[in-house]
């Protein structure tokens, strides 16, 4: 009896420790997909380098106790997947959402954003922006701007002062 419970600690501290690490953790209710549609959907998030895992909801709310995280105890009802993810804020919003999406069967319920609980709304917002990537190829593209016109004036000036000589 006593391993069993040691185990069950176990585990709660492992969710604990995940959900204080995660930079963003999204819940979600899988009632309603079958295995195909459950392997695409841990296939995608994988490949966005997010933990999928599903925990009992009594040890999730224990979990939430130890992280300081007690209002996601409202969502921790049903069939509850977690999508955990220490990189990257906006990939597991971004994949569910848009999994989401195609899929009516899975239902965002709410999550965590770097420490702080979220409300659905946000999670979709996050899931609007675009990844890490994408906000950094952004900014480099602003900031070539200035250089890229500067370029095309020097040049559009050596053209006209060559006609001019000819």
């Amino acid at each position: 009896m006593s391993e069993v419970i040691e185990h069950k600690k176990q585990v709660v501290s492992e969710i604990a420790d995940k959900l204080k690490t995660s930079q963003s953790t999204i819940l979600v209710d899988y009632r309603g997909l079958d295995v195909e549609e459950v392997t695409e959907l841990r296939t995608q998030l994988r490949e966005a380098n997010v933990d999928f895992k599903v925990y009992k909801n009594t040890m999730t709310r224990r979990a939430t106790a130890e992280a300081g995280l007690e209002g996601l105890d409202d969502v921790l009802v049903g069939p509850t997947a977690i999508a955990f993810s220490e990189e990257d804020v906006v990939a597991p919003a971004k994949v569910l959402n848009n999994f989401a999406k195609e899929h009516e069967d899975l239902e965002i319920k709410g999550g965590v954003i770097e420490g702080n609980v979220a409300t659905l709304e946000q999670i979709k917002e996050l899931a609007d922006l675009p990844n890490y990537e994408g906000l950094l190829s952004m900014l480099l593209s602003v900031l070539q701007a200035p250089v890229r016109n500067f370029a095309y004036a020097t040049k559009a000036i050596a053209e006209q002062k060559e006609e001019a000589e000819a």
